[in-house]
């Protein structure tokens, strides 16, 4: 057991690098690393169910009693970067409307489910990261729709009921397993099985990266020059994602694990829901810069992660005593 909590953490410590190299995989060999896509969703599910065993009801309920982190996540992700998206987007790609289409449609999309084991990896608030991604993702059939009309005039229609199920299956259900497990054990999920997990689902992970990747294989390996300055924006505007949402959380001065679950909502998209409004209702040439995110986001996720765990050091040593000396204190 210990070779295997070990493994999870030489794991932990090293996705800076694993997950270049699981990119890397997923758009060089595409159709052998295809045949994991499938079963996506079902590690999806299990991440989220790893990630909530430590969370409890009362966590989620304390979300909605004081509800401004969420509001402000859901203000930062869905109005204030798709409008930067758009004047940066036009600023620089205005002679092509497609290009600027699809850079606004990829960060019109709902906050990525994917957001949630980073932030659990990183010790962020789980009960919050849930609560935005699920919340991001019930207002997403109003907010995709209205962003895209009002900036672009461009009308879509968003397939609901597969949206909510799809985030159902992965999200919703695996969650309150998860907490209700951890709730009725009194702990024990949270202090001894999630652990147990926790290496399992890094290999999960780097699966769904490369599973992911392979979505951009045949733009990375017939790439240009316009597309080469696109996914260098892309990449540049990507980072400001994850700035915005630390600078918003330190301007608030939030406690570590909240800044991290803002930084990472605020900085990653699900792709996925992007790519499929672009093939239904735009020019092929729309889908490129939304599949870009697919190159970047797990990366830059991963470096932002190992980042800011140095940055915060010091703060995240400090909460911990605090919360082992409320452990002790409640235990005498």
């Amino acid at each position: 057991m210990k070779q295997w909590a070990g493994l999870g953490k030489f794991l932990a410590g090293h996705m800076q690098v694993i997950v270049p190299i699981c990119v890397a995989l997923g758009v060089l060999f595409p159709h052998q690393i295809g045949v994991l896509k499938p079963i996506v969703p079902a590690l999806f599910a299990f991440m989220t169910f790893q990630g909530a065993l430590s969370n409890t009801f009362h966590q989620v309920a304390e979300v909605f009693h004081r509800p401004l982190h969420l509001i402000l996540a859901l203000l930062v992700s869905a109005v204030l970067i798709p409008i930067a998206a758009y004047a940066m987007g036009s600023l620089f790609f205005g002679s092509n409307p497609n290009l600027v289409c699809g850079i606004v449609l990829e960060y019109s999309v709902p906050v990525a489910v994917t957001a949630f084991m980073w932030i659990s990896m990183f010790g962020g608030n789980g009960p919050l990261a849930l609560t935005i991604i699920l919340a991001s993702s019930v207002i997403s059939p109003v907010t995709i729709p209205l962003t895209l009309k009002l900036l672009l005039g461009a009308t879509v229609s968003i397939d609901v009921p597969s949206m909510m199920q799809d985030m159902a299956f992965m999200i919703a259900i695996p969650a309150v397993l998860g907490i209700v497990i951890n709730e009725l054990t009194r702990g024990w999920g949270h202090e001894k099985l999630s652990p147990a997990l926790s290496p399992a689902c890094k290999f999960m992970m780097m699966g769904v990266i490369a599973s992911n990747s392979t979505a951009m294989s045949e733009y990375v390996l017939h790439m240009n020059a316009v597309r080469l300055e696109v996914a260098l924006f892309i990449l540049t505007f990507a980072i400001s994602g994850f700035v915005v949402g630390f600078l918003v959380a330190r301007a608030l001065h939030l406690p570590y694990s909240e800044t991290t679950t803002m930084c990472f909502t605020c900085g990653m998209r699900n792709i996925s829901s992007g790519a499929v409004i672009a093939t239904q209702y735009f020019p092929g040439e729309v889908v490129f810069p939304v599949m870009c995110g697919t190159l970047f986001q797990q990366v830059l996720a991963s470096f932002i992660g190992h980042f800011f765990e140095r940055l915060t050091g010091e703060e995240r040593a400090a909460q911990r005593k605090r919360v082992e000396a409320g452990r002790d204190a409640m235990g005498r």
